[in-house]
């Protein structure tokens, strides 16, 4: 049962994948994420968005330019709700208007919302930078303790 909505719901596996349009990483994979994306050239990173925290990296841009590492998993915006953002093999048991609905009250002004099975999360996509080596430089350094 999550705990991310105040009523009870599960994951199931979707029937059909989402359109990826987001690399989620967490851990280690994140790790791994971030040293694939500092060898991407300039022109391989435009369109793509980033943003981070300890131990999560999550990359946005369209599904073909998105990278690969072993670990990765991939989100997309819900077609029902495109306010919230899944992961393209999983959905909440419930409906996903109603999940919105309730996400959208504890995180007033944040959209799109990411809702993530493991670890469970939800996490506000809406201060995505645009993916360069100095906001990787700057990840690194807070990943490194180093400041925000």
């Amino acid at each position: 049962m999550s705990q991310a909505t105040l009523f009870a719901w599960r994951w199931r596996a979707r029937a059909e994948a989402l359109p990826a349009q987001a690399a989620v990483a967490w851990g280690a994979a994140a790790r791994v994420l971030h040293a694939r994306l500092r060898q991407f050239e300039p022109e391989h990173q435009v369109g793509l968005s980033a943003t981070a925290s300890r131990d999560l990296l999550i990359v946005v841009g369209e599904g073909a330019a998105l990278p690969w590492v072993d670990g990765i998993a991939y989100a997309g915006p819900c077609t029902e709700t495109p306010g919230l953002w899944l992961p393209t093999l999983e959905e909440p048991d419930l409906p996903a208007d109603l999940i919105a609905r309730s996400l959208e009250r504890q995180h007033q002004g944040r959209q799109p919302l990411l809702l993530w099975p493991r670890p469970e999360a939800v996490l506000p996509l809406d201060r995505l930078l645009p993916l360069s080596q100095p906001l990787l430089a700057r990840i690194l350094t807070h990943w490194q303790g180093g400041g925000a």
